[in-house]
């Protein structure tokens, strides 16, 4: 009894085990129509597949018919998966990286190679107990195989992501100290990342230089605690690219560097706006910036000028932070805000005595200046600018002639007085805010005079 017993068990196993055989060496030669079933599957379900094109695809194929090869052939030799028999992987991990593929999409097509390849071993096991029984004892090994090489492709495919991004950061940051040098590529690998960035030859651009605010825009000593900040406010300016591109952006060891271009006929204005919409959503996330942009630069070539242009502007800019854009500021307010004392004292002390007192009870007449200035000498239009009567706008008129000796209605006197505004706006005593809010309204073009108010 005991020893038919175990003559069964034997029968039993040899069955299985020709099963087994069996139905792997069906799939070993129907390997090319079950790699083509795996990849439709993966178009079907993985919509990051099915996006890429047929070259993408026929790859992905290849890849799925050497993984099932690979795969049968530890089954059929009854042994464990090694890194040799998935060696291929590597390179197929990169291809999908450089594809745009996402981890998850690319490791969610192991899962669906898996699924076709098991549910084609199910098929073939066929309804008797030898055939199932031979099914089963290649789920765990199938399981074994598809874990072990999911897991090293997704690392040789971070390797590469890290390898990539490296590789990135370096061309950039070598391409800005090109452009910053006054070079402009032409070949190799800096022309085709100018040409990522949209840099070319007669590109209009602007040069951003921006630094944790209350950091010197040099270069900073001792251990450096901001880099984190710095490299989420570099990939925030990055994304200010118009036109389809991306900005080149760098941290600059104490200092980020971009260089965004403008699109055809767009207006420096706008890109300044979304430079000030980065910093205020930077402010946010508790990452406080001072920002210097340059005037428009005709291409590559007078990248270094601009680059000093807004390194230089920053020196307007307050200790709690902001954008000093020189797009938004006139020829006449900059002069004001690089003025030394020696402008200041050439201006009539009874005009600074005015102005001085003036601020202190409200401004009211210095805005009234600024209006009628805006309003081109037209006293009723600076009125409504004023949203007071023209009978209050004449009397405030005499008041300033009767202090200053200058008449609004001069020329050259309004213009001493609007000197001597300027001049006064911008001392160091004078919030940064309040200088730089006066100066970009200005360049505007609306100033906002609704906050002076005076009985009518």
């Amino acid at each position: 009894m005991s020893s038919g017993s175990s003559t069964e068990t034997l029968t039993g196993a040899e069955a299985v085990r020709a099963q087994r055989n069996r139905i792997l060496s069906e799939l070993l030669g129907d390997l090319r129509s079950l790699a083509a079933a795996a990849v439709a599957t993966m178009r079907d379900e993985i919509p990051a597949y099915a996006a890429q094109s047929p070259d993408f695809h026929a790859d992905v194929r290849d890849q799925v018919v050497k993984h099932y090869r690979a795969k049968l052939a530890v089954l059929l030799e009854e042994r464990t998966v090694t890194f040799e028999d998935i060696a291929f992987t590597r390179r197929a991990s990169m291809r999908r990286a450089r594809a745009g593929v996402e981890l998850a999409d690319y490791i969610n097509a192991f899962r669906v190679g898996q699924q076709v390849f098991w549910q084609s071993v199910v098929d073939r096991a066929g309804h008797t107990p030898a055939g199932r029984e031979a099914a089963l004892s290649l789920a765990s090994p199938l399981m074994r195989y598809c874990d072990f090489a999911s897991t090293h492709a997704a690392n040789a495919y971070m390797e590469f992501q890290q390898y990539a991004a490296a590789e990135a950061v370096r061309e950039s940051r070598d391409l800005l100290e090109t452009l910053l040098a006054g070079g402009v590529p032409t070949r190799g690998r800096e022309l085709a990342a100018a040409q990522a960035h949209g840099l070319a030859a007669r590109t209009q651009l602007l040069v951003v230089v921006a630094a944790l605010a209350g950091s010197p825009s040099a270069v900073t000593t001792g251990p450096d605690r901001g880099a984190d900040a710095r490299h989420a406010a570099c990939a925030a300016i990055a994304r200010t690219g118009g036109n389809g591109t991306r900005t080149l952006s760098v941290v600059r060891q104490s200092e980020i560097v971009a260089i965004p271009v403008l699109g055809p006929g767009a207006d420096p204005g706008g890109l300044c706006d979304r430079l000030q919409e980065v910093l205020e959503g930077l402010a946010g996330e508790g990452v406080r910036l001072a920002m210097g942009v340059s005037t428009v630069a005709a291409g590559p070539a007078q990248i270094p000028q601009a680059y000093q242009e807004a390194r230089a502007v920053l020196d307007f800019v307050p200790e709690e932070g902001g954008v000093a854009a020189l797009p938004r500021i006139t020829p006449f307010q900059y002069l004001a805000l690089k003025a030394d004392d020696t402008a200041r004292h050439l201006v009539d002390p009874r005009i600074t005595a005015l102005l001085s007192e003036d601020r202190a009870r409200g401004g009211v007449l210095t805005a009234t200046i600024r209006a009628f200035a805006a309003a081109d000498l037209n006293l009723r239009a600076a009125a409504e600018r004023l949203q007071i009567h023209p009978n209050t706008a004449q009397y405030r008129m005499r008041r300033i002639q009767e202090r200053t000796g200058r008449s609004l209605r001069s020329i050259s006197d309004l213009v001493d007085l609007l000197v001597a505004i300027a001049l006064q706006d911008s001392l160091p005593t004078n919030s940064g805010r309040e200088r730089l809010a006066t100066a970009t309204n200005e360049g505007r073009g609306r100033a906002d005079v609704r906050s002076f108010h005076e009985p009518r």
